[in-house]
């Protein structure tokens, strides 16, 4: 007797390979962020390098790298000194998947980063494809904030100039604040920016 064509299809979908199936489903959960005091928490880090099927270390340094902040893993969250948006958080890893993730020439995910001496390769599963792993010739577009004259932001203190001034960054700024020391988050008062750079003083309240 005919088998039914729905039971046919169905059948032909199970017996699809893993690759490909994996590659209809694949989605980045977007980022569950959460403000905690002066830190911010990416509540499903884990969810997120599990998608992606990479190791969380990896994703961890990327993107502290990439936000320009510190931070350090507590469980299954990922906790940033500062204030960190969503909008940011999910721009840098839409960043990374594009270049350490997505195989270039069939697109799909299913890929393995290997190393060749000091070479980091990206090999497809897949298609058999590889490719060394460089930054992604792509920027992804994210909205950064505008720096205002006038203005009180919290920053942290991320290093210090060779004058002694503390040095934060805010998106694609770099904010001088004099008398302020390495690692902590205060408040600023912005007094004058030149392009991308900006000085500012201690705000007190």
């Amino acid at each position: 007797m005919p088998q039914d064509y729905g039971a046919l299809l169905s059948r032909a979908k199970e017996q699809l390979p893993q690759e490909i199936s994996k590659h209809e489903r694949f989605q980045v959960p977007p980022a569950d962020m959460m403000v905690e005091g002066k830190t911010t928490v990416l509540r499903n880090f884990e969810e997120i390098c599990a998608a992606i099927n990479r190791d969380t270390d990896d994703v961890l340094t990327y993107l502290l790298r990439e936000i320009g902040t510190a931070g350090a893993l507590e469980g299954r969250r990922l906790v940033f000194k500062g204030n960190v948006t969503a909008l940011q958080a999910d721009a840098r890893i839409q960043s990374y998947v594009e270049a350490y993730v997505l195989c270039s020439e069939c697109t799909r995910p299913d890929t393995r980063l290997v190393k060749e001496g000091r070479v980091a390769l990206l090999e497809c599963d897949a298609c058999g494809a590889r490719r060394p792993v460089k930054a992604v010739k792509k920027t992804a577009k994210i909205a950064e904030a505008v720096l205002e004259e006038g203005k009180v932001y919290e920053v942290m203190i991320q290093d210090i100039g060779k004058k002694g001034d503390g040095i934060a960054k805010r998106d694609k700024y770099i904010i001088y604040v004099p008398g302020t020391v390495k690692g902590t988050i205060t408040k600023v008062y912005i007094e004058k920016i030149s392009g991308t750079v900006a000085f500012a003083r201690v705000h007190r309240e």
